[in-house]
């Protein structure tokens, strides 16, 4: 028997009491302080959290934005206490996880957030936790379903209901759970130097690689050898949970890599008349970015059927190796050539008309083909997880999971 079953059982042998969320503490809702109003931002001070400072992060302890004393003062937003526990509670990712993050100082929340400061018997890290564990169980009792962004709830939120065992459990709980986040951040930090130093090495033989600095190799604008078809349309909105293979051009960011041979979207066969056609073969090309090293990011679609994209990309077609492509594509060469074509400050675009113009080298189908075969095993030696670091943090994860689930879970006791 573990410390913790030894302490549940002698603490609260009967089982331990639930509650609603709405009792658990204070709760603060956010605000977005005008940005026509300088006072509000300028030499700010006070973190002001939104939900990008979220992403993949447990505790806040910085912040890309301040705000000042004015814009607390005059009630653009309010001024969360230290050891508060944020929530994000409208965005477009609430269909895949709730972030939750402890913020140890003073804060000020944007307006798609929340969150509570807990009372005196009940320890923030406990409640972190239990919220995190519990995310998904969140998720599909309080989201509000409809909408291109998925929102949150409050009075279902609040009703929202969690175990509170004595603060002593409490303490032993947090101090395991900081055990396995400790654990698991130095195998992390031991992964991301082991595969930065990889990639930077992939990187460098891929540009050698493609650099071609021979004369027997041509270069041909690709408007001379490929075809450029422009995208149009297809929101979100539009997709469907089956249909018709869809590459939306955001995914290219996040989602593909080199080539693809499935698409985690679809589109409904009457939407797909209107839209760009990728056949077997063809790449899909990003005109389109908030910056300039995903605007030009390419995947080859290597699937049995055709596909469609729509706005901000560009179907390539053309007889060469598509993988060779895709991968000259990522290159550093093409990457210069594309910052002369690029416009836009916020939003930055290349245009199809401009990819036209950049010139790639053409060594003959079998050289691209032999390029092709090298650069595939050397990129699966930099991004394959499932051996090395990678499958022990996976393992640690499953691991923290699992007991997670079994240690936040409570016999409740009788009314």
């Amino acid at each position: 028997m573990n410390r913790i079953d030894k302490l549940v059982q002698e603490l609260c042998p009967e089982g331990v009491r639930y509650e609603p969320l709405s009792g658990i503490g204070e709760w603060f809702g956010g605000g977005t302080p005008s940005k026509a109003r300088t006072a509000y931002w300028e030499n700010g001070t006070i973190p002001w959290i939104s939900p990008k400072d979220m992403s993949g992060r447990s505790i806040i302890d910085s912040t890309v934005d301040h705000i000042t004393e004015a814009a607390v003062q005059g009630s653009a937003t309010r001024l969360v206490p230290a050891n508060s526990i944020a929530m994000v509670v409208r965005s477009s990712i609430l269909d895949r996880i709730l972030p939750t993050a402890l913020v140890p100082v003073p804060a000020a929340l944007n307006q798609d957030m929340k969150a509570v400061v807990p009372r005196e018997d009940i320890l923030p890290g406990y409640i972190l936790h239990q919220l995190r564990a519990r995310g998904q169980e969140i998720l599909r009792f309080a989201r509000k379903t409809g909408g291109s962004v998925s929102s949150i709830e409050s009075a279902k939120l609040f009703s929202f209901r969690i175990p509170i065992p004595p603060v002593a459990v409490q303490q032993e709980i947090v101090s395991v759970f900081d055990a396995f986040a400790t654990l698991e951040s130095e195998l992390e930090s031991q992964l991301a130097t082991e595969l930065d130093a990889r990639r930077r090495q992939y990187a460098h033989y891929r540009d050698s690689l493609l650099a071609f600095t021979d004369s027997d190799t041509p270069k041909l604008p690709l408007g001379e050898f490929s075809t450029l078809v422009r995208g149009n349309g297809m929101p979100k909105t539009d997709f469907t949970d089956s249909g018709v293979a869809a590459i939306h051009y955001g995914q290219i960011y996040t989602h593909y890599g080199t080539s693809a041979t499935e698409t985690m979207s679809f589109v409904s066969p009457e939407k797909a008349t209107k839209l760009a056609k990728v056949d077997p073969g063809d790449l899909v090309i990003t005109n389109t970015s908030e910056n300039l090293e995903d605007v030009g990011k390419t995947v080859a679609w290597l699937g049995q059927e055709q596909a469609v994209t729509g706005g901000h990309a560009t179907v390539i077609k053309h007889q060469q190796n598509s993988k060779y492509l895709a991968y000259y594509f990522q290159t550093t060469e093409f990457a210069v050539a594309k910052r002369k074509y690029a416009s836009g400050t916020k939003v930055i675009d290349v245009s199809a008309k401009s990819l036209a113009k950049i010139a790639i080298p053409l060594p003959p189908v079998s050289e691209q083909e032999r390029i092709v075969a090298i650069l595939d095993k050397f990129s699966s030696l930099v991004n394959d997880l499932s051996t090395g670091l990678p499958g022990e943090i996976a393992a640690r994860r499953k691991q923290y999971e699992y007991y997670r689930e079994k240690v936040l879970t409570f016999e409740e006791i009788a009314a």
